[in-house]
């Protein structure tokens, strides 16, 4: 039993591990990705300086908080740490699939989110992890850029690009309206029989996994059955829960009955305490209670 409760604890373990490298991994810088680039800008969207100014929107296309803070960002490739982003900012913190914003006007001064290059036209965008090593995202940008024309990822999790007049700085490029997931469930499955099975199933699946895992837990805690008693001491607990016979009994009856007949026989003989009704007592007596006057 022992032995099987370690390798219950050590499974244990070992599953824990497993679920947080996972979620260490899903919070690594990887998961960011160019979303939208603008050049020209003329009349769009400006700083906290009320500049227009070139900008760059970079996604966290993960479902955890990652901090983009220790990335570079550079337009030159045989300089891959050309602006490093500070990592001691709490707007560095990115949250799921939310957006941060950088101004290409080469004035690093104006804050942590204004880079030291520009961009224009068949520039190309490189962003590199905290290594300074790992690509983890390119992006071109194509000639034939417009005043207030971006350039930009159709989907966060897509490969396509696009232009569009309508740009959507720190926030999603899609604004199309999707039908939900329960729209989507009720034009496969107009009557809801679907439903009704898959409910079923998730059930019966739920009350198995109980079951396997009760049966296996019990396993481990189920008492171990005693050996069996051999030889002499077999018989004697088998006689010990035999139910016994009519003649035993009514022997049994019989002694009893010549034994408190004999008791009886020897009544006169027995020695017991009667209680004595006697008047006086030295406790009751008036003579020593009384007070008696000193004799002159």
């Amino acid at each position: 039993m022992q032995r099987k409760l370690k390798y219950l604890f050590a499974g244990i373990i070992l599953l824990t591990l497993v679920v947080s490298g996972k979620a260490l991994f899903a919070q690594s810088a990887s998961d960011f990705r160019f979303n939208e680039i603008l050049v020209n800008n003329e009349s769009n969207y400006t700083d906290e300086y009320g500049q227009h100014s070139s900008w760059i929107e970079i996604v966290n296309t993960s479902y955890s908080k990652v901090n983009i803070g220790g990335c570079f960002l550079t337009d030159d490739q045989s300089n891959p740490t050309k602006y490093w982003i500070p990592n001691d900012s709490p707007e560095t913190q990115i949250a799921p699939r939310e957006f941060v914003l950088f101004f290409a006007d080469n004035k690093p001064s104006r804050g942590i989110f204004h880079l030291n290059f520009t961009i224009t036209e068949g520039t190309t965008l490189y962003l590199y992890d905290a290594n300074g090593k790992s690509l983890i995202d390119e992006i071109k940008i194509p000639a034939g850029q417009k005043a207030d024309v971006s350039y930009t990822r159709v989907s966060p999790d897509g490969t396509d690009w696009s232009f569009t007049d309508h740009t959507t700085p720190r926030s999603n490029n899609d604004h199309t309206r999707k039908a939900s997931s329960g729209e989507k469930f009720v034009k496969h499955d107009p009557y809801g029989a679907g439903m009704v099975v898959i409910a079923m199933l998730v059930v019966f699946l739920v009350l198995a996994i109980l079951f396997a895992v009760y049966r296996i837990v019990g396993s481990f805690f189920q008492a171990k059955p005693k050996a069996k008693p051999q030889g002499a001491e077999a018989t004697a607990k088998t006689a010990e829960t035999q139910p016994l016979s009519g003649e035993i009994n009514a022997a049994i009856a019989m002694a009893l009955y010549l034994y408190q007949s004999e008791q009886h026989d020897y009544e006169n003989t027995v020695l017991t305490i009667k209680k004595v009704s006697k008047a006086y007592s030295p406790w009751s007596s008036k003579i020593y209670t009384l007070r008696k006057n000193p004799r002159i």
